[in-house]
């Protein structure tokens, strides 16, 4: 059911959905959805707008990202492109990881290609990588990048200075480089 209230003097629209199986009020905000409210069935509305109103800073914020968001560059995905450029997104991505960990030289168990909802790339903790199919359509620099950020993970698990030390070490823009990935959107 669609809603408004008002929030810090701004009119904010939002979906309310009453679910048997909540316990608790929640809330979310995404770029598709906008702001989503969930129930527990038998609650009464009142208590979620006091809860809405507590939180207004933070939801604004949010819907505020998610607006930019909205006009940031984004990369379209279908599943049958997927599987065309499956192969080829796999061969590509391990020639720069073996151009790239020709420096870092650091042992890693297999690379493959996924269709992830919001991920460019993960590394596991038992040395696998997976990279986005969209790795090709990348920018050169944002894929080097991408494939540094993960072999830079088989050291270090996390995102702490040691992990920044080594990333820095073939990408020292990396600062404008992370930024400008994150900028682009996955669009399913």
């Amino acid at each position: 059911m669609e809603k408004e209230i008002e929030l810090q003097n701004q009119k904010v629209s939002y979906k309310l959905y009453k679910s048997i199986k909540a316990r608790r009020v929640s809330i979310s905000v995404s770029c598709e959805t906008g702001l989503v409210v969930t129930l527990p069935y038998f609650a009464q509305e009142s208590v979620f707008e006091n809860f809405l109103r507590l939180k207004a800073s933070w939801v604004l914020k949010k819907l505020k990202y998610f607006e930019k968001v909205k006009l940031a560059p984004s990369l379209r995905v279908t599943a049958g492109e997927f599987l065309l450029k499956k192969e080829t997104a796999k061969k590509y991505a391990e020639e720069k990881v073996r151009k790239w960990n020709a420096f870092y030289g650091f042992g890693y168990n297999r690379i493959s290609i996924k269709n992830q909802k919001t991920r460019w790339g993960s590394c596991s903790r038992k040395g696998n990588l997976s990279f986005h199919y969209k790795i090709l359509d990348l920018p050169e620099e944002l894929a080097d990048y991408l494939v540094v950020h993960e072999l830079c993970h088989l050291k270090e698990l996390n995102h702490g200075s040691n992990f920044w030390q080594l990333v820095f070490k073939t990408q020292p823009n990396y600062k404008k480089l992370r930024k400008s990935l994150l900028e682009i959107r996955i669009i399913r």
